[in-house]
C-alpha cells in the first residue's frame, strides 16, 4: 500500500504553505488521517518548499511506521494526541508564521472578533502554554487546547490548526496569520473596532 494520492495531498499542502511564507523550508509539518485510520506525515529532515509525496510518512492505525526508510518528525506524538482528542477531525497543520509567532512570544493574545470571515473561520483562538518541541508534554498541551478550539497559537513557538480536511486546515493557518497581521497593525494604529456580543453570536449561529 504506497497511498500515492493522499501522500501527494499532504506534500502539496507542505509546498503551500512554504510558498505563502507561512513556514520555513525546515520548519513546520503536515498531517491527514483518512478513514481508515491511517496517519500520512511530512518526514523530518526534508526541504518543505519541495517536498515529494515519496517523503510523506505513513502510520497504520495503530501508529506503526510503514515506511521505515524515513525518519518521523519530531511532533508525530503531537499530531497522533490531537487525533486521538478530537476524533471528528481529519487534518493537523503546524507552521511557524511570522505575525502569528509575534504574538507567540508576547503576552498578547490575538482576537478573532474583528472581521466576520476570521471568527467564522477561526472561532475563539487558543492558547498553548510553552513545552519544549518534539516531548510529550507538547503533544498533550496542544491536545488539550485544541479540545474546543481548532486554531491555536503556540507560546514561543508558532501555531496550529486542525480540520475536517487539509484545505480546511490550511484554510485555518492562512486566515490566522492574516487576522494576526491585521491585529497587528490595529495595535500600532492604537484603534481597533471589535464585533459585538450579538454580530458574533449571530456569526456562530452559521456554523
Amino acid at each position: 500500500m504506497i497511498f500515492k494520492e493522499e501522500r501527494r495531498f499532504v506534500a502539496k499542502t507542505m509546498r503551500r504553505l512554504y510558498a505563502q511564507r507561512l513556514t520555513t523550508s525546515s520548519g513546520g509539518n503536515v498531517s491527514m488521517k483518512n478513514k481508515d485510520g491511517y496517519i500520512f506525515l511530512t518526514a523530518s529532515q526534508t526541504d518543505k518548499s519541495c517536498i515529494k509525496w515519496q517523503e510523506i510518512i505513513i502510520f497504520d492505525p495503530k501508529g506503526k511506521n510503514l515506511t521505515p526508510e524515513l525518519k518521523p518528525s519530531m511532533e508525530f506524538a503531537m499530531h497522533q494526541d490531537i487525533y486521538n482528542t478530537r476524533k471528528d477531525i481529519f487534518a493537523v497543520v503546524h507552521a511557524h508564521p511570522v505575525y502569528a509567532s509575534t504574538f507567540a512570544v508576547t503576552d498578547i493574545k490575538p482576537v478573532s472578533s474583528m472581521t466576520g470571515e476570521a471568527r467564522f473561520v477561526l472561532g475563539e483562538i487558543a492558547m498553548v502554554d510553552y513545552k519544549l518541541m518534539g516531548t510529550e508534554d507538547l503533544a498533550k498541551a496542544c491536545a488539550s487546547s485544541l479540545q474546543n478550539a481548532d486554531t491555536a497559537i503556540m507560546k514561543n513557538h508558532g501555531a496550529i490548526c486542525i480540520g475536517n480536511s487539509l484545505f480546511q486546515a490550511f484554510d485555518r493557518m492562512e486566515v490566522l496569520e492574516f487576522t494576526c497581521q491585521m491585529y497587528f497593525n490595529t495595535l500600532i494604529l492604537e484603534n481597533c473596532k471589535m464585533l459585538n456580543d450579538s454580530e458574533l453570536k449571530k456569526i456562530d449561529g452559521l456554523k
